[in-house]
């Protein structure tokens, strides 16, 4: 069957696909637009099979609000270019919008779920972009947050998606005082909210620290367990949301700042993107090459 550059120009439309891939598509299929889809697909999933071995740790951190629930997202791909492509942001706010609006519980089933109004699941969608991109993608992790009428949330992006902050604030509608701070959370990086949520096996861990630095330095043993009393709570202050300084008024903690507004932080979520991936070293030319040839 003779391929015409309007039976190309419809499949390109329907899966965003390149035209010369739409056209060997055609040619596969000998015309049959529905069988030249699925082979678009099956390809897809080839080529992120291929890349399945790269390091994906550059990407972004998004947001999506969706009434009272809300979701932060950690998209990772190879380079920092592929971040400002279209079909990347695309891909990035189609995650985002279905999974704050289907609440998957995991990142294995929300991997798994269709896409809503298609017949795709969400990894085929992740490997339909590899095919069009050109480089490994993944979607790495999310948090799903969910409040009431009465709370607000409060989300931040910094760097254009470089860190991603969420939080949750119970008991108030201030989503400017929300906004400070998940903007707080973004600069100073805390690990929990209060000091009750640190498991007592770090804690320990800490205080056997500072134990030994007490007694190395030469310090009395009858003052030893007083000092690492006062440098727990110097420890508490690096990691705790709430006894933190805040970074807009340094006089005051975050927890004094959020009971002004009789309000609470309930839980908070902060992605830094490729945090805890080792990236493989790559010298700037080498990244323009290597897109040249997509």
């Amino acid at each position: 069957m003779a391929i015409t550059a309007k039976m190309v120009k419809e499949l390109r439309e329907r899966t965003g696909a390149g035209m010369m891939d739409c056209k060997k598509a055609l040619v596969e299929t000998n015309g049959d637009m529905e069988a030249a889809i699925d082979y678009l697909r099956k390809q897809g999933a080839a080529q992120a099979a291929k890349k399945a071995d790269r390091i994906a740790a550059e990407g972004t951190a998004f947001i999506a609000v969706n009434g009272n629930d809300a979701v932060l997202i950690e998209v990772n791909c190879e380079t920092d270019f592929v971040t400002k492509n279209e079909n990347f942001q695309q891909l990035v706010e189609q995650l985002a919008d279905h999974l704050v609006k289907n609440k998957p519980a995991n990142l294995e089933e929300a991997l798994n779920q269709t896409i809503e109004g298609g017949s795709e699941t969400v990894q085929d969608t992740i490997n339909n972009a590899v095919a069009k991109i050109g480089e490994k993608i993944t979607l790495r992790r999310f948090a799903l947050f969910s409040k009431t009428d009465n709370d607000a949330f409060g989300s931040y992006l910094h760097m254009g998606g470089r860190i991603g902050s969420l939080v949750v604030l119970e008991g108030t509608t201030d989503e400017e005082l929300a906004k400070d701070v998940a903007m707080h959370i973004a600069a100073a990086n805390p690990k929990y909210v209060s000091r009750d949520q640190v498991p007592a096996d770090e804690v320990e861990r800490e205080r056997s620290i500072l134990k030994e630095q007490a007694l190395n330095e030469g310090k009395p043993e009858h003052i030893v367990e007083k000092m690492v009393e006062g440098r727990l709570g110097k420890f508490y202050e690096q990691i705790c949301l709430l006894e933190q300084q805040f970074v807009k008024d340094p006089d005051m903690k975050v927890e004094q700042l959020v009971k002004k507004a009789n309000a609470q932080v309930k839980e908070f979520a902060r992605f830094e993107v490729g945090e805890g991936i080792e990236k493989k070293e790559e010298d700037f030319a080498e990244e323009v090459r290597k897109q040249m040839k997509q």
